[in-house]
This record gives C-alpha cells, sequence and structure tokens, in this order.
C-alpha cells in the first residue's frame, strides 16, 4: 500500500500534534527532553506495524517531500551561521571527529564481542556495531548485501534494517535526557541569545507578529540556497566529489549569510528561523512514522542485547569523555546530547535531540555546525575505511 506525499504529510504534522500533547502531559518526557517527533511518530510507525501485521499488507510512505525539508532546514542553519561561530566550530568538530573514529572502533568492538558470546559470525557484530548504528540504514544494506554475498553471512541486509531502526530509536530516546542531565548538573546556559519573533502577550494568549516583507525574504534566501546548492552539488559530483545535497545547501547559506552582513545588508533571522524549526519537525515527523518497526520482531532478544550494550558504551564515552574534553559548557552539553543522537542512530536524530534542548534551554548554533558536518561527511568516510581494515583481520575472514 502506497501512501501519496500530501497523506504522508498529514500523517507526519499528526504525529507531531500527538507528540507535542502527550509530551505536555508526560512529566517523564517533558523533563528528560524526548524529542515531540520521538514521541508521537513511534506511535503511529507502531500503529503502522500492527495494520501491516493483521492485514499482511506492506504500507511504504512517499517520502520525495522529506529530502527536500532537509534542503531547507540546513539552508537555515547556513544561513544563521556568522563567521565567529564557524571559526570556533572548527577546534570542535576536529575533537569531535577524534571521538567519532574513538566511537566507531568502541561499537564494532562491543558487537564482535557479543556476537562471539552468542556463538555467532563475528560479521554480525559489525552489522550490530558501526555498520547499522554510525552508518545507519543505508550504510546497512550496502555492507549486508557485500557479507551476503562474498562471506556467506546470511540475512545481513534485513539484520542491518533491524539494527538500524533499533538505534534510531534508541538515539532519540536517550540523547536528550542525557543532555538535559548535563546541563542541569552543571547549571549550564546558553551564551547565545535566542532570537524570539515579536508576539504580544494577553492573559494565557500569544499572538506572534509575522512581518510578510522579512518572511518573503527568507523564502528568496532559501529558495538561492535550493538552486545554488543544487548547481554546486551536480558540479561536485561531475568532478567526482560526493557530498550530500543538504551540505552543499548549507555551504551556500553559509556563503550568503556573512556576504551579506559584510556588504552591511541587514537580515531579519527570525522569519528564517521559524522556516527552519517547521521544516526541521516535518521532516523527523516524515522520518520516524515510516521506521520498519516490525523488522524489529525477528531477533528481539540479541539485538536488545547489543543495543543495550551499545547505549551504554557511546554514554559513557559522552559524558566521561566528550563532554569534558569540549569544555563542560552548554555548547558541550548540546553536541553530546546530538553525538549520541547521531552515532546510535542517524545525524537527523541527533538534531532532533539538539532541538529538544535548545527549544528549552536556549540556543547553540556551535552544535548545529559540528554535528551535521561530523555526521553527513567525516564519519561515513572514516567508517568505511575502519570497517574494510577491520575486513582484512583474519577473525574476520573465517
Amino acid at each position: 500500500m502506497e501512501i501519496t506525499t500530501s497523506v504522508t504529510v498529514a500523517i507526519a504534522i499528526i504525529a507531531l500534534w500527538i507528540g507535542v500533547h502527550i509530551n505536555r502531559r508526560v512529566a517523564f518526557l517533558h523533563t528528560y527532553n524526548i524529542p515531540p517527533a520521538v514521541t508521537g511518530g513511534l506511535l503511529i510507525s507502531a500503529l503502522v506495524a500492527v495494520i501491516e501485521a493483521t492485514t499482511e499488507r506492506e504500507i511504504r510512505f512517499d517520502l520525495q517531500l522529506r529530502d527536500l525539508l532537509l534542503i531547507a532546514f540546513f539552508s537555515t542553519i547556513g544561513l544563521s551561521a556568522r563567521l565567529r561561530q564557524m571559526l570556533e566550530g572548527g577546534k570542535a568538530l576536529a575533537i569531535m571527529l577524534g571521538f567519532a573514529v574513538a566511537l566507531l572502533l568502541f561499537q564494532n568492538l562491543t558487537g564482535t564481542l557479543m556476537a562471539l558470546i552468542a556463538g555467532e559470525s563475528p560479521l554480525l557484530g559489525l552489522i550490530g556495531g558501526s555498520v547499522s548504528l554510525a552508518g545507519g540504514h543505508g550504510t546497512a544494506i550496502t555492507w549486508g548485501q557485500l557479507f551476503e554475498e562474498h562471506f556467506g553471512l546470511t540475512n545481513a541486509s534485513s539484520m542491518g534494517m533491524t539494527f538500524a531502526t533499533a538505534g534510531l530509536i534508541m538515539g532519540g530516546l536517550i540523547g536528550g535526557p542525557v543532555g538535559a542531565w548535563l546541563i542541569r548538573r552543571h547549571n549550564l546556559h546558553s551564551a547565545e541569545q535566542a532570537s524570539e519573533l515579536q508576539h504580544i502577550e494577553s492573559g494565557s494568549k500569544v499572538t506572534y507578529i509575522i512581518e510578510l516583507n522579512s518572511v518573503l525574504t527568507a523564502v528568496l534566501l532559501i529558495a538561492l540556497c535550493f538552486a545554488l546548492g543544487a548547481t554546486m552539488y551536480g558540479w561536485l559530483s561531475g568532478v567526482g566529489i560526493r557530498l550530500p545535497a543538504f551540505l552543499t545547501a548549507m555551504f551556500l547559506g553559509i556563503a550568503l549569510t556573512n556576504g551579506l552582513e559584510l556588504f552591511g545588508v541587514d537580515i531579519d533571522h527570525r522569519p528564517i528561523q521559524l522556516v527552519g524549526d517547521l521544516s526541521l519537525q516535518l521532516f523527523l515527523g516524515m522520518s520516524l512514522i515510516s521506521l520498519p518497526l516490525l523488522s524489529l520482531q525477528g531477533a528481539f532478544g540479541l539485538i536488545s542485547l547489543v543495543m543495550l550494550m551499545q547505549a551504554i558504551v557511546i554514554t559513557l564515552l559522552t559524558v566521561y569523555v566528550v563532554f569534558p574534553v569540549l569544555g563542560r559548557n552548554y555548547d558541550a552539553a548540546c553536541i553530546s546530547s546530538g553525538f549520541i543522537g547521531m552515532g546510535l542512530g542517524a545525524t537527523p536524530i541527533g538534531i532532533a535531540n539538539m532541538n529538544a534542548l535548545t527549544n528549552r534551554f536556549g540556543p547553540s548554533p556551535k552544535a548545529y555546525l559540528v554535528i551535521p558536518l561530523l555526521g553527513a561527511f567525516f564519519i561515513d568516510i572514516a567508517n568505511a575505511t575502519l570497517v574494510q581494515m577491520l575486513l582484512s583481520l583474519d577473525m574476520f575472514q573465517r
């Protein structure tokens, strides 16, 4: 059963609405900053799984619009980036790249040990390690097919998809609470001033004032990021350089906003932030309602055990190594939250974790530069290189 784009968007909005209202009423979810998209999206995806199981019909959502929403969101990230923040983020990015490599090593070590204890092939440990967790669904499918064809590991692709799905869920459930705990434990505060829309408060009612010209300017700038970013993406692809489309749009946004600032052109960033928030929430809603939860039922015991150990490993690494080295400040807490979401699930889950924190505790521009760059580009290269090196070892050749 194919769900059209318009219906997919409507269901995603419903999931977000459900998630927001449940989080307001359930103290645990609100206190520990579980993203509303995770709360509502998991409920909808669970309902979809029940329908699939009872009707024996596969439900698939049309997600073409989702990719455009991701490009729109990262365009707004680029348009909100100042040169000073970029320079500060460069040092943090270099540090986080080193931690990302360490995480990949620990994930594969943990997965391999758990596989050997369970009497399974050590190759399954790689599937339950960085291949599916830091790599995500796309990497899991690619390596899973290779393991099936060249190493004879049956069902490697389906196991990879299952681990990747479990990682998305775990990353969304752990990252926010860990970040919120770090912020409260160390009494941290944002050093940036929140860019709030003008509003009028009357009792319990809040009316926001949005100027049409500012909104049109925001839409124009985002459209330029789309168009110029697509042009840059095509040119880079032509010379053999592969970058995610949303990354080129973000680079164009950075160039535009800093170029306009250099020439003294004043930009109202509040409508840009509004468009970015809306794009991100819709993207997350569409991503989470389409999670294939039925894939988790095949090997629930082994998956649960491996994911528990992986969650413990990344949490300990984040709390006792990543957060202190980054400076024990507010940005470090937000980056730590995003690191957990990205390391267990995917970059959008890391962004969702950080979004839940910044909406409550204040902005962190540095985090929104470091985690997307790390997750979209650097970690994939490091992951592919490390997996190739591990496969050359004797224990994985047997």
